[in-house]
């Protein structure tokens, strides 16, 4: 038997489509970046799934090097529309902060992150279609988790001083 990958119909498309967002929703989504990549393969640019894989790749993220950053990033870039693009672009970068906070890194390395997140979610409010709200909601989000790492820094800071500097003998 010859492993090859095969294609799939262009007709069989929207029905792919479908079961990429079910997967996802299914939380698994190693399926709905398998079946995102099979679509891509017909049609290089077919923004569900250009969405839908970006987004996948991102539920893989667990704040460790081998996160696929760069390709969600590059998968996000190919997006068309600019309040999509600032959008998801917007999702990855506070995607990746938090996976990074859960898997313990020091909240303060994650402030350029939520920064970068809050930059985009700011552009994509700035261009949203009317009664599309959905950059505030990441914002607010955003804004909401960097005030508990704030306070998580100042708590750390405080135990650090109560404690004193160590002294350094020769």
């Amino acid at each position: 038997m010859e492993y090859k990958l095969k294609r799939i119909t262009p007709a069989g498309i929207p029905e792919a489509a479908s079961k990429a967002e079910l997967y996802r929703y299914l939380n698994d989504p190693e399926e709905a970046e398998s079946i995102c990549r099979d679509i891509l393969a017909v049609d290089p640019t077919n923004q569900a799934a250009l969405r839908v894989l970006g987004l996948s790749i991102t539920d893989q993220f667990i704040g460790i090097g081998m996160d696929r950053y760069r390709q969600a990033e590059e998968t996000f870039r190919k997006l068309t529309d600019r309040y999509e693009r600032a959008y998801y672009l917007g999702l990855l970068y506070e995607r990746r902060a938090k996976a990074q906070l859960h898997s313990g890194q020091p909240p303060h390395t994650l402030l350029p992150l939520f920064d970068r997140a809050l930059a985009q979610f700011d552009e994509a409010q700035q261009i949203s279609p009317p009664g599309n709200d959905d950059a505030i909601l990441r914002w607010n989000r955003c804004i909401r988790l960097l005030e508990t790492l704030k306070q998580r820094i100042e708590e750390d800071m405080a135990a650090l001083n109560s404690k004193g500097t160590p002294s350094i003998s020769a």
